[in-house]
């Protein structure tokens, strides 16, 4: 694997786990912050568990909704992930793409 598409990989992985820590700081500073997690109260590894699945369904945009982020400040973190989400890879993608063009012209 290129050095280039492995820092993409981890840098995506990083982006997402962050954005689980907000989401944990949220949820447990206001306790009604997203629906989905009401019957985990006090369970924090079950918490963490859902909190990792809705940061990556966020960052890839794919929003199942049985998680919902319902106070504004959770809302605002989810839409900032989403579109942290999509313009990540296609500014990695355009990099690649415009690195290979220009060591292909290279002699």
């Amino acid at each position: 694997m290129n050095v280039g598409q492995d820092t993409g990989v981890n840098t995506s992985l990083v982006i997402g786990l962050t954005f689980v820590a907000l989401f944990g700081l949220i949820s447990l500073n206001v306790p009604d912050a997203f629906k989905g997690l009401e019957p985990l109260r006090g369970n924090y590894f079950a918490i963490a568990g859902n909190l990792i699945y809705f940061s990556f369904v966020t960052l890839t945009t794919i929003g199942y909704g049985d998680i919902v982020p319902l106070h504004p400040y959770a809302r605002g973190l989810a839409n900032l992930e989403a579109v942290i989400g999509q313009l990540y890879p296609a500014t990695l993608l355009a990099r690649l793409v415009t690195l290979e063009i220009t060591s292909a012209k290279s002699p």
